[in-house]
Order: C-alpha cells, then structure tokens, then sequence
C-alpha cells in the first residue's frame, strides 16, 4: 500500500487490529521527532496530519484542528503534557541508540536504558508533548 497516494477512505477502511492516533501540537516536530529517535517514517506529512510507519506498524499524528468537532477535543489539558497515563512501547527498538538520538532530537530521557527484571532493556523518553516512548528489547 502507497501510504502517500493511498485516499483517505480507502487508507480508513484498510486499518485492522488496534490502532493510535496522538493529538500533537506540531505535526512536523513530533514527526521529525518520531524519525530521528525510532527510524519511523513520516507519510502525507501535513500540518494537520501524519501517517507514521515502523515496519507494518502504523500510528496517525493529528493536529488539534483536526478534532474540532471530535467530543475528545474538550477533554485535552490547558497545560502540557497531554500524554501522561500512556506508554507507547517500542519493542525490539534499541533503547541506548534512541535515548542518544532522543537527545539530539529535543527529547526528554525520564529513564535511562534499563535492565528490568521482566526481561527488557527499556528507557523511557518524552516527546514535546509529553507522551512517552518506551523503545525496548530483550536483555542481553
């Protein structure tokens, strides 16, 4: 599927399983962002509106424009962040290379890579918006 050409009826009707859309500030910082920390590549990159890819992995961008008659639009925070309560994993993603870029990139690191005692090594890392991003993998 061309993500960039695909129309939005046919790009809707094609999604299965369980699907994210993050209301952002800026589309373009939080998918620049999603680019140089994760490898994510940004499609229909708009002010109002992104399709972000990892392998078949997909999550929608929204500007808040977007959502005007959206009833989640009135529940959002005055003041950041909006992501609080969410963590959004990123398995076999490699969490020293992410939280070097992360860095580079304007990212907050709230934890460091980690061995936990789940199995994973795991760092936690806010986007501008305050959602969190946990890149993951198995520990070595």
């Amino acid at each position: 599927m061309d993500y960039n050409t695909i129309s939005p009826e046919a790009f809707g009707a094609s999604l299965r399983g369980i699907g994210f859309n993050l209301l952002v500030t800026d589309v373009h910082r939080t998918a620049r962002f999603l680019e140089a920390t994760f490898g994510m590549t940004a499609h229909r990159l708009s002010s109002d509106f992104a399709i972000m890819a990892k392998g078949s992995n997909l999550l929608q961008l929204h500007s808040d424009a977007t959502y005007s008659t959206n009833p989640l639009l009135g529940l959002l925070p005055e003041n950041p962040p909006r992501g609080a309560g969410i963590e959004i994993r990123l398995y076999e993603c490699d969490p020293d290379t992410a939280v070097v870029r992360a860095k580079a990139a304007g990212g907050t690191v709230l934890q460091a890579p980690t061995d936990k005692p789940h199995g994973l090594r795991e760092a936690y890392i806010l986007c501008a918006d305050g959602y969190a991003w946990v890149p993951s993998r198995p520990k070595t």
